[in-house]
């Protein structure tokens, strides 16, 4: 598995676009068979405040959801709205294990 956390910093004034607009991206990238979860999360002292927990089954998963018409149409449609670039953090999946553990 390999887990990215995709921190994102939103204009104020983009804030409802940007949920629009991630929520549609993210209702496609659940039915991608490489993604195991999808969560779009909002920080609750600072709404323009995001992190996007993105959940692929393996590295192939994840540049397949890139191609995508959806994640294309997602990363246009919200790039005016960043207050800041948005960073994509990759982690290693340690637990649960294969065998649940």
């Amino acid at each position: 598995m390999l887990i990215v956390l995709v921190h994102v910093h939103v204009r104020a004034d983009a804030v409802e676009a940007f949920r629009e607009a991630t929520l549609k991206n993210a209702r496609n990238s659940v039915q991608e068979p490489g993604i195991a979860r999808f969560d779009v999360i909002q920080q609750m002292d600072d709404p323009t405040r995001f992190v996007l927990v993105e959940v692929y089954r393996d590295e192939n998963a994840a540049a397949a959801h890139k191609e995508t018409q959806h994640y294309k149409e997602w990363r246009d449609t919200v790039a005016d709205m960043m207050a800041e670039p948005r960073k994509g953090i990759r982690y290693a999946n340690v637990f649960p294990d294969e065998e649940g553990w």
